[in-house]
């Protein structure tokens, strides 16, 4: 089988507008989350989210087509033209039809979607954006992606909910290692801190109400009650090995295994024993060729909801035995929120520096211990120390699971 690598990185998240500046914040255990500034939150239960600073789409997208894009495609762009400067690729070297894409979105345009129902409601649906169309469909993001870098492959958007970014890396890690292509960018995007989008997830009580950033997205922690939203984008360009020392690429870490499988048990719930997504994490492990004792961390979903964090914890120590009371498992969501559909995206790419840079993200504003819970969490402080292997988890709602790995590159 063909090795694959990560070459180039890009990202937009509530912790920082690029790769560098993100992973800084991950380092210094930063929290994006703040109050919602998006809209007016007077007399709704949710005022906090972690939302996107600071960006300008004009600064990176020509005018005209920023009128074209909804938000979660131009989080998407932008983090794939940094990826792609990153990686070196000059596509006038490269044969673009094996070149190719797969972006996720969880729910795609759903600014426009209601900035646009409620101007069909109000003047006719007859009168709707010409641009509503192409504007909200998930797989908009890949397509200008493609159209922007002139990949000519396979274009494609995995749509599995909270584990689309996961599957979309996984996906493009196993086409690329089954000789299919020589480059793929992968990734997700998400831009869902609207009134809709924050609503409907309120509606089902799935997030937290608290007016405390440090006590909103709390994973692991007793006095978890729900997730905090986050959006933006997390774009990572995968290449064959061969192809990628031929052209004397940077190399940030190799991806060697990728599970992927579906707890067919209900729409939002996790499986409460963990068997699911156990099940998932071991795939990932066999399709490495590793042992539970070879992973040094894992990135987990952790999404700081009840029954996530305790079916999760659950599944570790299903999938990993006796190494579930030694390996190191974080959950990132705590400084950035939840991205949805991009959150695995934006969490390989920080599992991925993780090994590069050998250094463990904390879960940071833990306090209160659960038993239930009761896993190495890196509470509250990164750790400085050598990461061979890192497993990225995600579980989405309609029981998807999916789980990759990443090794320390050599030669």
């Amino acid at each position: 089988m063909r090795r694959v690598v990560v070459t180039g990185l890009g990202a937009i998240t509530p912790i920082g507008n690029n790769v560098t500046d993100m992973w800084n914040s991950v380092e210094q255990g930063v929290c994006g989350i703040a109050p919602i500034t998006h809209y007016d939150t007077t007399g709704r239960k949710v005022s906090l989210a972690g939302e996107v600073k600071n960006f300008d789409p004009e600064a990176y997208i020509d005018k005209r087509d920023v009128r074209k894009m909804d938000k979660f495609t131009q989080f998407a762009v932008v983090a794939a033209k940094e990826a792609m400067e990153d990686s070196g690729l000059q596509m006038e070297n490269e044969d673009a039809s094996r070149c190719g894409i797969i972006v996720s979105s969880g729910i795609g345009g759903i600014e426009t979607i209601q900035t646009e129902a409620i101007k069909g409601n109000e003047k006719g649906y007859d009168r709707v954006s010409p641009f509503f169309i192409p504007m909200g469909i998930s797989n908009m993001a890949a397509g200008q992606i493609a159209i922007a870098h002139g990949f000519k492959g396979m274009c494609n958007c995995v749509v599995t909910a909270c584990a689309s970014g996961t599957n979309a890396i996984g996906d493009a890690f196993h086409y690329i290692r089954d000789g299919y292509a020589e480059v793929m960018m992968c990734g997700g995007a998400e831009a869902s801190i609207t009134p809709f989008g924050i609503g409907g997830f309120t509606s089902l009580k799935a997030l937290n109400t608290t007016t405390d950033p440090n006590r909103a997205s709390i994973p692991f922690d007793a006095e978890r009650s729900g997730f905090v939203m986050g959006e933006g984008a997390g774009i990572l360009v995968l290449e064959e090995y061969e192809h990628a020392v031929a052209r004397g690429a940077c190399i940030y870490a190799e991806i060697v295994g990728y599970g992927a499988n579906c707890d067919a048990y209900h729409i939002t719930a996790p499986l409460e024993d963990g068997s699911g997504a156990a099940a998932c994490m071991t795939v990932a492990l066999k399709d490495a060729g590793l042992s539970p004792e070879d992973i040094t961390y894992i990135n987990a979903h952790g999404t700081s909801t009840q029954l996530n964090d305790k079916g999760e914890t659950c599944a570790i120590k299903l999938a990993f035995g006796e190494t579930a009371k030694k390996v190191m498992v974080s959950s990132t969501k705590s400084m950035t929120g939840h991205l949805l559909g991009a959150s695995g995206a934006v969490e390989g790419i920080i599992t991925a520096l993780s090994v590069n840079k050998d250094f463990v993200p904390a879960t940071i504003n833990y306090k209160v211990a659960d038993e239930s819970c009761d896993l190495d969490i890196v509470p509250n402080t990164g750790r400085k120390t050598t990461v061979s292997y890192a497993m990225s988890n995600s579980l989405g709602f309609g029981g998807h699971n999916a789980s990759i790995i990443f090794k320390k590159y050599t030669a």
